[in-house]
């Protein structure tokens, strides 16, 4: 065996495990400064809507003495269009909302800390972490999108089997 080797050296290295070089991407000034910049707008955003998230809990929290004055202005609960939706309903339907702005805000946050601790001491996990928090943001209003989307297409189609249907009857 040690006679084929010495025979034939490519055999042997084939075999053997080869070293592979590792592409790592290089982060310029540039980009540090671009990721810094990313950073600091994100906090902005991330604290407006935190403020917007306080905000619609507590108007979630008044719905019901809203619609008692609807009520009242617009003399009477038939003249109220959302006096029939009740205000414990409206009050879960603002308080969802309020948790699905809360979300996004929270990710824009956690990017926004972790991207500037990134930059500031070269902290590579912490970049990582950051990028991952970007990705999570975007993921969750790319469903939120075609959730939405679905729900207008499905709105749209109903809405015109209700005009056929309508046209059917009145002919």
């Amino acid at each position: 065996m040690e006679d084929f080797e010495k025979e034939n050296p490519e055999e042997t290295t084939q075999n053997e495990p080869q070293e592979v070089e590792e592409v790592l991407l290089t982060v310029t000034e540039d980009i540090r400064s671009y990721i810094y910049e990313t950073a600091r707008w994100t906090k902005f955003l991330s604290i407006v809507g935190f403020v917007l998230t306080g905000i619609m809990i507590l108007f979630s929290f008044s719905t019901g003495a809203i619609i008692t004055a609807m009520n009242v202005s617009l003399g009477g609960a038939a003249n109220n269009p959302w006096a029939a939706f009740g205000g414990g309903f409206l009050t879960v339907l603002v308080l969802l909302f309020a948790l699905l702005y809360f979300y996004p805000s929270l990710l824009l946050f956690k990017y926004a800390n972790s991207a500037k601790q990134a930059v500031l001491f070269g902290d590579q996990p912490a970049l990582s972490v950051a990028m991952g928090k970007m990705k999570s943001f975007f993921k969750f209003w790319g469903i939120i999108t075609i959730t939405v989307l679905g729900l207008n297409t499905i709105s749209f189609l109903l809405g015109v089997v209700a005009l056929l249907g309508a046209g059917s009857v009145a002919s």
